[in-house]
């Protein structure tokens, strides 16, 4: 017999597994939809190019050889593997990546909390977050989509937005600074104790102008994230303006407090916004991720009480320019 050096052919070692698994060339030639004659052949080919018989054949039918046992043994595991491998190619074909940035503070206090849901309603969907206070360029594809706060988008800066949430604004603190005062009776009170800031307070300015709050007096820390603002605020090193979507589980754990519920400020600049480049059609996924986030927060953002005054600000008929993006 000639031996030969390369692997043998793919239609040899299936009529090969299926013979040895049934012991029958015929049922073989059954599953495999050929003939008893053309597994036999298969099987000769594949003798020969090993040089060992595989077979012992019997009047009544076939046995494997011990060479044979030990091949087929190996020669199930190699097929096992080739289809799990070909199974998670399959699947990674069908998965969808998505690339999210947002602020910090919403994938902290409100997104990673619901991850687990995103993922049951979406298996196929892998998501990468990107959580970053810097303001990544979507338009050139650093991301699919970006949930930014602040204001929308602006013409000609390339992308194409959604409100997500236009957030209820009121300060927040915790229970042991009001223990200790100053008191906190009205609004102006709030300028007897520290004010925690983030880098661009457009909250605060809106707030305040509500409130008739003049903030050139008031003592501030300014700090770099409002994820560290609400654990100053938490640790009573402050009042923070809260952003009720984002402290609403602080407020019944009662970690943090709600103060002057009377005066609480609702206005499209200090919003979560989707955003994603205006010149690319969405994906699918894109679709799938902006619809259940916006139903989510939706069902998730606290509603509006009748003892709160919603205050939308305006000058002269527009917005208030309170300016950028708040972090």
């Amino acid at each position: 017999m000639r031996l030969s050096p390369i692997l043998p052919p793919l239609p040899a070692l299936r009529a090969f597994e299926a013979a040895g698994r049934l012991l029958s060339f015929r049922q073989a030639g059954e599953e495999l939809l050929i003939t008893q004659s053309a597994v036999s052949h298969h099987i000769r080919q594949l003798e020969d190019s090993l040089g060992v018989p595989l077979f012992l054949r019997h009047a009544r039918g076939v046995t494997l050889t011990e060479a044979g046992a030990q091949y087929l043994a190996a020669v199930r595991q190699a097929f096992g593997l080739i289809a799990e491998a070909t199974r998670d190619v399959r699947a990674h074909a069908t998965r969808q990546t998505l690339r999210v940035s947002m602020v910090p503070s919403f994938a902290a206090n409100w997104l990673v909390p619901r991850l687990d849901r995103f993922a049951a309603a979406h298996p196929d969907i892998d998501l990468v977050l990107d959580p970053t206070l810097r303001k990544v360029d979507v338009p050139n594809g650093e991301a699919d989509i970006g949930i930014r706060y602040g204001a929308g988008p602006e013409p000609g800066d390339g992308l194409a937005g959604r409100l997500l949430h236009m957030d209820r604004l009121a300060p927040v603190a915790a229970p042991a600074l009001l223990r200790r005062g100053p008191p906190l009776r009205a609004p102006g009170d709030l300028l007897a104790h520290p004010l925690l800031f983030t880098i661009r307070p457009l909250e605060w300015r809106v707030w305040a102008a509500a409130a008739g709050v003049e903030l050139q007096a008031a003592r501030t820390v300014q700090l770099t994230d409002y994820n560290i603002v609400l654990q100053a605020a938490v640790e009573a090193q402050g009042i923070a303006m809260g952003r009720a979507l984002l402290v609403q589980d602080r407020v019944r754990a009662g970690t943090l407090v709600s103060l002057f519920p009377e005066v609480v400020v609702e206005t499209p600049q200090v919003a979560h916004w989707l955003v994603w480049a205006s010149a690319r059609a969405p994906t699918p996924a894109m679709t799938a991720f902006t619809d259940w986030v916006v139903a989510a927060v939706a069902d998730a953002a606290p509603a509006a009480s009748g003892g709160m005054l919603d205050v939308a600000l305006a000058a002269s008929g527009g917005m208030l320019d309170v300016g950028g993006n708040g972090l």
